[in-house]
């Protein structure tokens, strides 16, 4: 049984499925969540998702991005860093772009044989040694021969395995789905602002625009107000900013779909206890859109399914599979509130400066190094330890009985 359909769950689902295993999945969510912004899918991840045969879908609803670009509020490029060739080394646009429910849709769709139970939530779990009995917050009891838990960075089930405090790192953000208008170009476009602000601008394959606000404050708790108090943060924070400010507000105002949180980031201090386990942004994020999460949660699949189809002793399997994910998250970008702060200048006088080292490392030189770092600081590399290659499925307990009531 797997709790949460985000990207690691249906990503677990479909590993299992083909490993002989049966599997559930359960979401709190009344449906499949279509909402999120641009994910990309780096190194380790793109094989993947070649070893699914979901490659070449996922291609195709790809959002075009043809790389990242920091620009002046006047919209002048400050410095361009396009898109590697596929397979190659990534910059902060990976050759492989795709909305978040794009993604999650291509998943769901590849596993039709899972059970999902939408509109459902854990309330408690009894774990025996032999079996897991979950109990819904509905009075419904399933039992599994495992428990997963995939519920994201703010887990509620994630006390069933290890209480561990989600870090705030002092950044708000707020993704924003606005019309496309004719002069929106293929870029993502990154507009720095005084006080740490940005504006950003993306494309995607759906006709609209992804836009991103972010400001960081010493002031917590915004994440927690409704709509009409986060606009109004947002509308305060952003009243002087040029450059595309000013549309995104617009459309905000007129109802255009928001989210709006905070940057978190959660180390779990163990993965498993018994036969219930933790997967993706639940064991483990290095931040939001800290260029990991989406890559961990399609590896962490892979290598849990491939884990437990090899062995009978699921605990000794869940062991097996934070050993094997260590080389992985050792790549992922470790993000604190000082790199933040770095990458988003308090002054003009630090916007040019970073422009300006921005320009330099997007010309020959900085290319050259970028060759030899690139995804060390942009992402998922796993060039060094490759992924582990599972043998045919040993242990297919979910043949004839996944989690039943």
């Amino acid at each position: 049984m797997i709790s949460g359909a985000g990207i690691a769950g249906p990503a677990l689902a479909h590993q299992l499925n083909a490993r002989g295993w049966r599997t559930t999945v359960i979401e709190r969510f009344p449906r499949r969540r279509e909402e999120g912004q641009n994910v990309d899918i780096r190194r380790a991840a793109r094989e993947v998702v070649r070893r699914m045969g979901i490659d070449a879908e996922v291609r195709a609803a790809g959002t075009g991005e043809i790389g990242t670009r920091f620009v002046t509020a006047q919209g002048r490029p400050a410095a361009s860093f396009p898109v590697g060739e596929p397979g190659g080394t990534d910059g902060p646009t990976a050759d492989l772009e795709i909305l978040r429910g794009e993604l999650s849709r291509i998943l769901v769709e590849h596993t039709a044989e899972t059970e999902y139970r939408f509109d459902s939530q854990i309330a408690d779990v009894t774990d025996d040694g032999e079996r897991v009995r979950t109990t819904l917050e509905d009075g419904t009891e399933l039992e599994s021969d495992v428990l997963v838990i995939a519920e994201g960075l703010h887990s509620r089930s994630r006390r069933f395995v290890t209480e561990v405090a989600v870090s705030d790192l002092g950044m708000y953000f707020a993704y924003v789905t606005i019309p496309r208008r004719e002069d929106d170009d293929r870029w993502w476009n990154w507009q720095h602002a005084t006080k740490r602000r940005s504006v950003h601008l993306r494309p995607d394959n759906l006709g609209t625009t992804r836009a991103i606000l972010t400001f960081m404050s010493d002031l917590r708790g915004f994440e927690d107000l409704d709509r009409a108090g986060q606009l109004t943060i947002l509308r305060r924070t952003f009243a002087d900013v040029g450059g595309a400010a000013a549309r995104i507000l617009a459309e905000i105002d007129a109802g255009a779909p928001m989210y709006f949180s905070a940057v978190g980031q959660v180390q779990a201090p163990i993965w498993s206890r018994g036969r219930v386990t933790l997967l993706g942004d639940t064991a483990f994020c290095n931040a939001t859109f800290g260029g990991a999460g989406t890559s961990l949660a399609l590896i962490g699949g892979y290598v849990l399914a491939g884990e437990l189809a090899g062995t009978p002793d699921i605990p000794g399997a869940l062991a097996a599979y934070r050993r094997a994910m260590q080389p992985f998250i050792a790549t992922a970008p470790e993000v604190r509130e000082p790199v933040l702060r770095l990458a988003n200048p308090s002054s003009a006088l630090g916007i040019r400066a970073l422009h300006a080292l921005a320009a330099l490392s997007a010309g020959p030189v900085g290319r050259a190094v970028g060759a030899v770092v690139g995804d060390r600081v942009s992402g998922i590399a796993g060039g060094a330890d490759p992924l582990p290659d599972y043998p045919a499925a040993v242990n297919s307990p979910g043949v004839g009985g996944a989690a039943r009531d």
